[in-house]
């Protein structure tokens, strides 16, 4: 019996976490929430998910906070990122890729996307 892809969702807005976990769901994913960075980083190092859909603006610890503290955990590095966030300027979209993103969407998104660049 095989093990569906657990994905984390960290992302402050109820409303998009639940979007995109209703659509994660139906695809066949198992997912986690996390409604901020602190939240995030410690559901990332106790479950080890598959894939982590991070949102960069966020208060307290930011997702590009996040995804440098994931690149620097022996427990977490190696697990991809895709930066999902309305924050669509070239340099914060340069920024998340220096600091270990493997991918950058911007809000607004579309839900298939989303699931295709997810694939895990």
């Amino acid at each position: 019996m095989s093990q569906r892809p657990r994905i984390l969702l960290i992302d402050d807005d109820p409303l998009i976490r639940r979007i995109i976990v209703k659509t994660l769901v139906a695809a066949g994913y198992e997912t986690l929430e996390a409604a901020n960075g602190t939240e995030g980083l410690k559901l990332a190092e106790s479950s080890i998910p598959d894939l982590i859909l991070l949102d960069v603006m966020m208060p307290g610890v930011d997702g590009f906070e996040v995804c440098a503290r994931c690149r620097s955990l022996e427990a977490t590095s190696r697990i991809p990122i895709i930066m999902l966030t309305a924050l669509d300027q070239s340099e914060a979209q340069v920024r998340g890729l220096e600091i270990g993103a493997d991918d950058y969407i911007t809000k607004p998104f579309n839900l298939d996307v989303l699931e295709s660049r997810a694939h895990v």
